[in-house]
């Protein structure tokens, strides 16, 4: 059998929210574009209150920080050109510059997730091992812990995108997403690729799963050990410093699992609107949380103001 005329695709179209109504995506555009700004702020003020907070140079806040800096080169990865395909429908992108989006989104992404673990392990040796925290987490184990995380999401990363560009893109090009991502960019292949959906499905396992059991059985611990004080307000300042941590880890890796974990889906739309709680509300939901739950940045804050801190 002669193989049909198949005609190599150079570049892709983001399919984005163009199926809604122009008042619909100007609405979408102006909420997300506020949304964005707000995140940008949030994450500056957190650095600079943590910078100038001498009471916050510790273990827990260095992660954050480090947390703020890699969400908002997440977001700043995938939102810019959301907020221009909402104005400009069905924008092209070339393959080299989808490549380097998904590269970028993957290695952030992933960052954050094993960053989170970092701040779990953090809360764990706090609460569990409080005589032994200076000793065990130093400014040096610190630094490996974040850099390992930066390690883990780059190296996942070049993986994901080799894995994914080897696969021959033949006559459609219509990604239907609003960014580069993988399961759109799959759908595309003109080749069989259940052994890349596999290495997918592995990759999402240790990347999500992992460090999810991972901060699971560190709470368990750290519950147990809270349980065990006698002090109601030693047990209520030790849950307090893990509910904001434990806010965003529920959030976090609750949409970006059912996006990856879940079975294929038919319904693209229904997965990009879920999308958007990941790429737009969670980056903007980390440092809203630790300000408004976190009395030590509250404090830092108003005293970079000027004003006294909270009794």
């Amino acid at each position: 059998m002669p193989r049909p005329n198949l005609t190599a695709v150079t570049e892709f179209t983001l399919e984005g929210f163009s199926s809604f109504e122009w008042r619909h995506r100007l609405a979408l555009f102006v909420t997300f574009l506020a949304l964005y700004a707000l995140t940008l702020a949030s994450n500056a003020v957190i650095l600079t209150v943590i910078y100038l907070g001498r009471q916050l140079h510790t273990p827990m806040y260095f992660f954050l920080s480090v947390l703020s800096v890699s969400e908002t080169c997440y977001t700043v990865v995938i939102i810019p050109r959301m907020l221009s395909g909402l104005l400009v429908p069905k924008q092209a992108i070339s393959i080299s510059g989808c490549a380097t989006q998904l590269f970028f989104y993957l290695t952030f992404g992933i960052n954050n997730c094993f960053l989170l673990t970092a701040m779990g392990y953090d809360r764990y040796v706090a609460i569990c091992k409080p005589l032994r925290y200076t000793v065990i987490m130093g400014r040096r184990a610190c630094v490996q812990l974040a850099g390992g995380c930066w390690a883990i999401g780059l190296s996942t990363a070049i993986i994901q995108v080799s894995s994914i560009f080897s696969l021959p893109f033949c006559d459609a090009s219509v990604v239907s997403h609003f960014f580069c991502d993988i399961r759109p960019l799959m759908k595309l292949a003109c080749a069989d690729t259940t052994i890349k959906e596999l290495v997918t499905l592995l990759i999402s396992l240790c990347v999500l799963v992992l460090p999810m059991l991972l901060i699971f059985f560190s709470y368990i611990l750290i519950v147990t050990t809270i349980l065990k004080m006698a002090s109601a307000e030693g047990r209520k300042k030790a849950f307090a410093t893990c509910a904001s941590h434990l806010t965003v880890v529920i959030v976090h890796y609750g949409c970006t699992a059912f996006i990856y974990l879940k079975p294929k889906s038919q319904n693209s739309l229904q997965d990009r609107l879920i999308s958007v709680t990941y790429t737009v509300i969670t980056p903007l939901l980390n440092p809203v949380v630790y300000t408004l739950r976190n009395k030590d940045v509250k404090d830092a804050l108003l005293g970079a103001l000027g004003r006294k801190p909270l009794s």
